[in-house]
């Protein structure tokens, strides 16, 4: 049986291939079209996935669509009879709905001269991104949560999930919605754009939960663990709310209403410097989503009983709940796939149909490689058409013959303070660089984060980088022990070894580290070991390749970032590319 996922006509547009129950590829629009979060029909990333299985359009048998129009018609209506919102909103609805239901013949359009045979599936969104968190995991009984802003007229989802089922528990429904609470407070903190969340999480340990009790007034907690907004502060039940969300990034007008500012205050402008009351804002942001979802986690644990979570949805995404939930919850492994958000959908679209055929479980997602590789002679062929360039850039080349020399070349290179642009196998799945299309560097250095910005990302200095660390050697630098593979939770570094790795090391003491295993990434973890070699340190400081744009896909791009940036070192599987350092002028 073969199983296309898509996520189309939103932000990160994605598919994957599912074979006979196994994960072949899988892959995010944007890195091909080179635009982030590309919202749109991904054919490009379609056409990847059938390539990489060797497969045509005619063979395959089933085609699933991580969103259901029908889904939840009761709701709807009752919520239309009672609210009877701007008939821009409906129409806004209505015509993304005709967009997903045109999939088949944007597919033969894709693909000239191809027919296509196989049966349309439309899956509910959360039961997509529930699938997807389960049905991937290793645990054969667990809690299962979604959460997320909205999709299919719900914001969150839970189930039960034992062996290939998942038995429904209970949902949110529109308008209320953490992941829109979470959106619109970083829209008035002045990021406007879509997927900025992750900035105001980065920005909290800097405050202070002073405005806790302004933020209890927009959420409320219910008895039963949900939760629901205080509608005031919200326009997007009510108004039109633009979205784009057919070729291109996606772009969302604000969703609070003024009563937001004048509880709060005036909003933060793009430009404006932050200040304490705007860390404070962001420290209270993440406290109160911290209630809301611990509050929905503990009915989960006392209602199921177990001690297995997986967790799905755009929230999902919030590593920093998600690193306590083991502190805070009798639930003691946690489960969150690479690409949690919309984009995962398409994978768990894919699996939610394999389920409803079949109840054999045979694939755990345990790494996040699933995008395009390049052969040697590929990468041999991207250099060679580039060496004007990189002779202009004053930089050198060499090919190295075997992984543990390039390993070995590269640990050194890094703990000499240099910074390195590391491209290996195949492309990652989600949004986290997680070694094979990353940039490295010493996390010993305390002037790190500021040679990176400097250098290469310009970003907020706020904004903290990532440990990629031995797992063997996890209890021993952090104060949890668990496979963390997709740097999707956020450890409290040991006390004693933060100020050996203060690149890595937040301002709370925390990294969103990720764990690097021999099984699933040999190449990373040896390179990992090297260092360890050089400096007693079994970790890296890690970080996407990329400038202000996608990750980079392919040796060409990864080239044009290395040559536009002042990256030191280049990696391309095996050829070692350095650029001369500059002499010194004479004052």
């Amino acid at each position: 049986m073969i199983i296309l996922g898509i996520n189309s006509f939103h932000g990160d547009s994605s598919a994957a291939l599912v074979i006979a129950g196994k994960l072949v590829a899988a892959a995010e629009e944007e890195r091909f079209r080179r635009v982030k979060h590309w919202a749109g029909f991904p054919s490009q990333a379609i056409g990847y996935c059938l390539s990489e299985a060797g497969i045509r359009l005619p063979e395959i048998d089933h085609v699933a669509i991580n969103q259901d129009g029908r889904a939840h018609l009761g709701k709807k209506l009752a919520f239309l009879m009672s609210q009877r919102p701007n008939p821009g909103l409906l129409w806004s609805r209505l015509n993304n709905r005709k967009k997903r239901s045109g999939v088949p013949q944007l597919l033969e359009a894709a693909f000239p001269g191809s027919s296509l045979r196989a049966r349309l599936h439309p899956i509910e969104h959360h039961l997509a991104h529930l699938s997807s968190a389960f049905h991937v995991s290793p645990f054969r009984e667990a809690a299962v949560l979604s959460i997320d802003g909205f999709g299919d007229f719900s914001s969150g989802a839970w189930a039960f999930g034992h062996e290939s089922v998942l038995e429904p528990g209970g949902q949110i429904f529109f308008p209320h919605s953490l992941g829109v609470f979470y959106q619109a407070m970083t829209q008035y903190l002045g990021f406007p754009h879509y997927g900025d969340e992750y900035k105001v999480m980065g920005l909290a340990p800097y405050g202070m939960p002073a405005l806790l009790e302004d933020m209890r007034r927009i959420v409320r907690l219910h008895p039963d663990g949900s939760h629901a907004l205080d509608l005031r502060y919200f326009r997007h039940h009510r108004e039109a709310i633009t979205w784009q969300w057919d070729g291109g990034s996606p772009l969302c007008n604000d969703l609070f209403s003024a009563e937001l500012e004048s509880l709060l205050g005036p909003r933060r402008k793009p430009a404006e410097p932050l200040t304490d009351r705007h860390r404070n804002i962001a420290r209270s942001v993440q406290a109160m989503y911290e209630e809301a979802f611990f509050h929905l986690v503990e009915m989960l644990q006392r209602r199921y009983g177990r001690t297995n979570i997986a967790l799905a949805g755009g929230c999902a995404a919030n590593s920093v709940a998600n690193g306590k939930i083991r502190r805070r919850t009798a639930f003691k492994r946690v489960y969150v796939q690479s690409a949690a958000g919309d984009a995962g959908g398409a994978i768990g679209a894919a699996f939610a149909v394999w389920h409803k055929y079949s109840r054999e479980r045979v694939f755990v997602m345990d790494h996040a490689y699933w995008g395009p590789q390049f052969s040697p002679d590929q990468i041999m062929n991207a250099v060679s058409a580039r060496e004007a360039d990189i002779r202009s850039s004053n930089c050198t080349w060499q090919l190295v013959q075997d992984d543990a020399e390039i390993c070995a070349k590269t640990a050194r290179a890094a703990a000499d303070g240099k910074v390195v642009g590391w491209f290996q196998g195949r492309m990652e799945w989600g949004p986290r660089a997680l070694g094979n299309r990353s940039i490295l560097c010493d996390p010993r250095r305390k002037d790190m984060k500021s040679v990176l910005n400097e250098k290469i990302k310009r970003r907020e200095s706020f904004r903290p980088f990532a440990p990629s660390i031995l797992e063997e050697c996890v209890s021993e630098w952090f104060e949890e022990d668990d496979a963390v593979p997709f740097m999707m939770q956020v450890f409290q570094i040991r006390e004693d070894k933060r100020p050996l790795v203060p690149a890595v090391t937040h301002v709370d003491g925390s990294g969103r580290l990720q764990t690097v295993s021999s099984r699933s990434n040999p190449v990373y973890h040896r390179l990992i070991s090297a260092f360890r070699e050089i400096t007693g340190v079994p970790m890296l400081l890690n970080t996407s390749f990329n400038e202000n744009e996608p990750v980079v896909c392919g040796p060409d791009q990864a080239l044009d970032c290395f040559i536009r940036t002042r990256m030191d070192i280049l990696v391309l599987g095996n050829v070692f590319i350095s650029r001369r350092e500059q002499p010194t002028q004479p004052a």
